[in-house]
């Protein structure tokens, strides 16, 4: 279960002021879901009002309502080995988006493996969070406890040219438990059942799935 402080925690930082994201990538589909080109940039070179942009979006991921929209899913040893998307995302999360490639191949299996109709963004987000130290009464103590690397990915219909709307699906990995990252476990975002169920079938994640209803 995803403890919904954790997710405040990290989202209260998503503003122009507070943010610690280092690097954003992303790449587009045209209108029959075919490649249409990709971006790769350092967070700091946006102006402040990219910023805002994009941060909205990718704190739809985690701030999506817990446990329904937002569910933890676990990636079994199975899905863990040489070749898997896993390996996969922890290598993006290691070099920090930087190589484009590996970035390139993502986009690819999840175009392939995601059924949207219409033209869509696939944005990706790579953050150091520096988790402060808190005392047993929550206080902040003020020095690092831990340094919290992740990757946010937004899968978003394209409400103009290159305009992306807001987040469909998505992921946060790896998932923020107890005030840390946990490798084996990723937190997956969608707004309908379907969405969601084939994140988690391209990812190798395996959890409880999304309710028909959504």
């Amino acid at each position: 279960m995803i403890n919904r402080e954790d997710m405040l925690e990290l989202t209260r930082r998503m503003t122009p002021a507070r943010t610690s994201f280092v690097r954003m990538a992303g790449c587009y589909t045209d209108s029959d879901g075919e490649y249409d080109g990709s971006f790769n940039i350092h967070f700091l070179k946006l102006s402040g009002s990219e910023k805002a942009r994009n941060l909205a979006i990718a704190k739809k991921i985690p701030f999506a309502e817990s446990n329904e929209k937002l569910r933890e899913y676990r990636f079994p040893e199975t899905s863990q080995g040489p070749g898997s998307i896993w390996q996969m995302l922890m290598a993006l999360r290691e070099c920090g988006l930087k190589n484009d490639a590996l970035l390139e191949t993502f986009y690819d299996i999840l175009i392939e493996g995601l059924q949207i109709h219409g033209a869509y963004a696939i944005y990706m987000f790579y953050d150091r969070y520096d988790i402060p130290a808190k005392a047993s009464d929550k206080e902040r103590l003020g020095e690092s406890e831990e340094m919290f690397p992740y990757l946010i990915c937004a899968v978003c219909p394209l409400v103009g040219e290159y305009e992306p709307g807001n987040p469909i699906c998505g992921f946060l990995f790896p998932a923020f438990v107890d005030r840390s990252g946990d490798l084996e476990r990723v937190d997956i975002y969608a707004e309908r059942a379907a969405w969601g169920d084939q994140m988690a079938s391209i990812l190798g994640a395996k959890g409880r799935k999304f309710r028909c209803g959504l």
